[in-house]
């Protein structure tokens, strides 16, 4: 059953956010997600407003899971820490 990930993201640096970006694509893909939606248009309509939302896909919720935390997205991830408020959450699929 596929599962997504589901992150809302407000970047504080954009050089390094462009980093985590750039190293967490490969890892995403290797773990076979696909991205859904990433950036672009957006309506807030309840809550807090994080002007960057993304949605993957992935097979399963253990190959979401895994590929968190996989080395390699865990190396992106060092590069999001401290230059993003990131909302990230792994949902299961219907």
């Amino acid at each position: 059953m596929p599962a997504y990930w589901m992150a809302r993201v407000n970047v504080t640096d954009e050089a390094a956010y462009g980093e985590y970006a750039k190293r967490a694509g490969p890892a995403i893909e290797k773990h076979g997600g696909r991205f859904l939606a990433r950036g672009g248009r957006f309506v807030t309509l309840e809550g807090a407003e994080y002007p960057r939302n993304v949605l993957i896909e992935f097979p399963s919720v253990e190959a979401a899971q895994a590929c968190y935390d996989s080395p390699e997205y865990q190396e992106a991830v060092a590069f999001a820490e401290g230059a993003a408020d990131r909302l990230l959450v792994i949902v299961e699929g219907v």
